[in-house]
């Protein structure tokens, strides 16, 4: 199908549901018309662009009849050829657009995110360079106006962190964040190595959609919920109580386990989150398998597995691997400040992969 039948498929659509909302097709349950809507409204836009891309064209066209006729005195020829020649230079931004507008959209892109950041290979250097690595996405929450709220954690003691969690909360979230997921490889000289000598250790970050109990439904009988004293690096932090909870979801093997609360209750309902945002995840990755496989251009599968950025502070450089880019600006990467431009070089890529398929 090409892109003029596409877009007729999208107004005849349109027009379909315009009938149907109206009652001109007949009446409709509350369901249904709240499902229409929605669809509608996310075709508002798209048609607009399509008309409004349509129009162009027509005037184009009308304009290089009139630069041809041979009717028309030269001044007239003139101000058509300016005219054709301005609407050309708009038409290939216009066509990007209605392209953009018309990609499947990823339904996970409105929702929230949970955040995991896990130490790699590396002993307590990755376990610091890990913390560096949550503490970068509390800072670019922050300047994004984000809400970070740390769900559970795993410290060494001595700065670092062995694995850490964090529910983020905000506009486009998890459209942003999504292809951090991966491992970060970071190369330095640690504060501990007296030889001066550069070591390579790495942290795995994974980002996960935040799932509504509607998203992913969870039997109890699967469940096993384990209660047991938190654990800390000692003083405060350590409860008298038995309040940290432990789930295992026993289909998938899937554990999660929170205690940075005080009450049993919230540890259960924090875990319980992240539990269904694995679970959800992991639903949406089997179903993307194939599609993914099929992509040339796809610019991260999103798997733990894969490396996907290093961080070489001897040379303050920050490389992203999918898309060969790099940043000669690690503090600032590290800050947050800079982290928008892997993002939005990141985001670009992926839709140029599959404005591509369209073609």
């Amino acid at each position: 199908m090409n892109l003029d039948q596409t877009f007729d498929k999208v107004l005849s659509r349109h027009a379909e549901l315009s009938a149907m909302l109206t009652g001109e097709a007949g009446t409709t349950d509350a369901h249904s018309f709240v499902k229409m809507s929605k669809e509608m409204a996310e075709l508002d836009p798209v048609v607009a662009g399509i008309r409004a891309l349509r129009q162009l064209q027509s005037e184009m066209a009308d304009a290089a009849q009139m630069m041809t006729d041979p009717a028309a005195d030269a001044e007239m020829r003139g101000l058509a050829e300016e005219e054709f020649y301005a609407l050309k230079e708009r038409l290939p931004q216009l066509e990007r657009e209605v392209q953009l507008a018309l990609l499947p959209k990823d339904e996970a892109d409105e929702k929230n995110a949970i955040l995991e950041v896990r130490a790699g290979t590396g002993g307590e250097e990755a376990a610091l360079f890990a913390a560096e690595l949550f503490r970068m996405y509390e800072r670019y929450a922050a300047l994004r106006g984000w809400r970070f709220e740390v769900l559970g954690g795993n410290d060494t003691g001595l700065g670092g962190i062995k694995e850490a969690t964090a529910g983020i909360t905000g506009r486009d979230v998890f459209a942003r964040l999504k292809f951090e997921s991966g491992v970060h490889r970071v190369q330095r000289v640690p504060q501990t190595e007296a030889g001066g000598r550069i070591h390579t250790s790495a942290a795995t970050v994974a980002v996960l959609p935040e799932a509504e109990e509607v998203d992913i439904q969870i039997d109890d009988k699967d469940l096993r919920i384990d209660v047991f004293r938190s654990q800390g690096s000692g003083g405060q932090s350590v409860n008298t109580t038995d309040s940290a909870v432990r789930i295992t979801h026993l289909p998938t093997n899937t554990v999660v386990q929170c205690q940075d609360e005080k009450s049993q209750h919230k540890n259960k309902a924090q875990a319980m989150k992240v539990l269904r945002s694995r679970l959800y995840e992991a639903e949406r990755a089997a179903k993307d398998a194939e599609r993914s496989a099929n992509r040339k251009g796809q610019v991260g599968s999103g798997d733990r597995s894969e490396r996907i950025r290093t961080y070489n502070f001897p040379q303050g450089r920050v490389t992203d691997h999918r898309i060969n880019l790099t940043l000669y600006k690690i503090d600032k990467v590290m800050e947050g400040e800079a982290l928008d431009e892997l993002v939005e070089a990141l985001v670009a890529a992926d839709q140029a992969a599959r404005l591509a398929e369209m073609e």
